[in-house]
């Protein structure tokens, strides 16, 4: 008597059988994750696909371009923290903008809960066995979400695919929309001959204070990550110089929020520029040369961040 699996079963077959095809490399996957650092051109791209509401109108296209350094802030076999820089190519202006910390293993993540707040889950064995779990965090290093996965090597190609996660929405869309709340995402990352790219396959979700989901729209998002000679980074590293110290406390404090439960929860607007933009002046006075309290963080700090409601007060 022969058994056969059907059609959809034999799918989700071929689709797991890369990730568990081949046995755990950190090392391998150590070394891919430091190629996402350099000097790169970006072009970012975001295009909505599957309209899911009646009545509803796909959004215009999203194209924007940067220049940017990513620069390695920690490295140790199982952590790895990398800190983005724009650099505007004419001016030499520098912008801290988002940065990712690539842990292997990890035994906890935040994930993005409810507006503004972010609560911290433990990971099952499970879940973690041979893969590295990507947190992304704001300009100001606050939270915005994680996601858990391994990387495969199939053709030689060394790619990383997310669990599906939460993450609030973007900020190329704060000031724009207002019919949905957060986005449910699988990223893909892929090392390329000449840089590496960020696949991220979107849904556009309204989450209601009872519960339920609406789905909106689908989108799929591509950032091109090219390395990059005809720009000078030299202002990017000037500006980490002056401030990475400064940041690291700040760094600190997100994560004696971040590295336990419940999490936090930000007092702030949506676009969180009640916090960054005292952040960033700290930071410029650094730049030019002066000295920073570190009372002025920790009052800014005590104003807009607080523990998340546990889990029994929700």
């Amino acid at each position: 008597m022969s058994c056969r699996l059907p059609i959809a079963a034999l799918a989700a077959l071929a689709v797991l059988a890369p990730a568990h095809a081949q046995s755990a490399d950190p090392v391998r996957d150590h070394a891919a994750i430091l190629k996402i650092a350099g000097e790169f051109a970006v072009d970012f791209a975001f295009d909505e696909t599957v309209l899911l509401q009646p009545g509803y109108e796909r959004a215009a296209a999203m194209r924007s371009s940067a220049d940017e350094a990513v620069v390695v802030v920690e490295d140790t076999p199982t952590r790895v923290v990398l800190q983005h820089l724009l650099v505007d190519g004419k001016s030499g202006h520098v912008t801290k903008h988002w940065r990712e910390d690539w842990v292997y293993q990890a035994p906890r993540r935040f994930e993005f809960s409810a507006d503004q707040t972010w609560t911290v889950r433990a990971l099952s064995p499970q879940e973690t066995a041979g893969a590295w779990t990507q947190c992304v965090y704001e300009v100001s290093d606050a939270p915005r979400y994680c996601g858990t996965g391994r990387w495969t090597y199939s053709g030689e190609v060394a790619t990383w695919t997310s669990d599906e996660s939460w993450r609030p929405l973007p900020r190329r869309e704060y000031t724009r929309r207002s019919d949905y709340n957060a986005l449910r995402v699988v990223n893909r990352h892929t090392i390329t001959p000449n840089g590496w790219s960020h696949e991220q396959f979107n849904t556009k979700v309204l989450r209601r204070p009872d519960g339920r989901q609406v789905e909106i729209a689908r989108e799929f998002g591509f950032d091109d990550y090219r390395r990059d000679s005809q720009v000078d980074f030299a202002p990017a590293y000037a500006y980490w110089k002056a401030t990475s110290d400064f940041w690291a406390g700040v760094r600190a404090r997100w994560t004696g929020f971040l590295n336990a439960p419940p999490g936090l929860h930000l007092k702030t607007k949506l676009d969180g520029m009640a916090m960054v933009m005292p952040l960033f002046e700290q930071a410029d006075t650094l730049v030019h040369g002066g000295k920073v309290k570190a009372a002025d963080t920790d009052a800014v700090f005590a104003r807009y961040v607080e523990a998340a409601p546990a889990p029994a007060d929700r």
